[in-house]
């Protein structure tokens, strides 16, 4: 979908955590997701944190949103970098 929006000249960020196979599918703009389940957020956490690392996650694709790109970019959020590890 993010594709056709690209076609349309209407920018649009993915966010996912199977960036690979986004980029293989040629989305300009990815957002490196949390985990499969859940990309956009951690349910285990509590309501106040879940929602800060929602919020991080939407500031940072909106800042992919203002980046130029040439081709297939994945960007990595910075509330990733702080995350230890998430299981599911």
């Amino acid at each position: 979908m993010s594709k056709e929006f690209d076609r349309a000249q209407i920018p649009a960020v993915l966010i996912t955590a199977m960036a690979p196979m986004a980029k293989m599918l040629s989305a300009n703009r990815i957002v490196l997701g949390l985990a499969i389940p859940y990309p956009c957020g951690d349910p285990s956490l509590p309501e106040a944190e879940d929602f800060r690392l929602r919020k991080a996650l939407v500031h940072d694709a909106l800042k992919a949103l203002e980046t130029e790109v040439q081709g297939p970019t994945i960007f990595e959020p910075e509330v990733l970098k702080t995350i230890s590890s998430i299981t599911y």
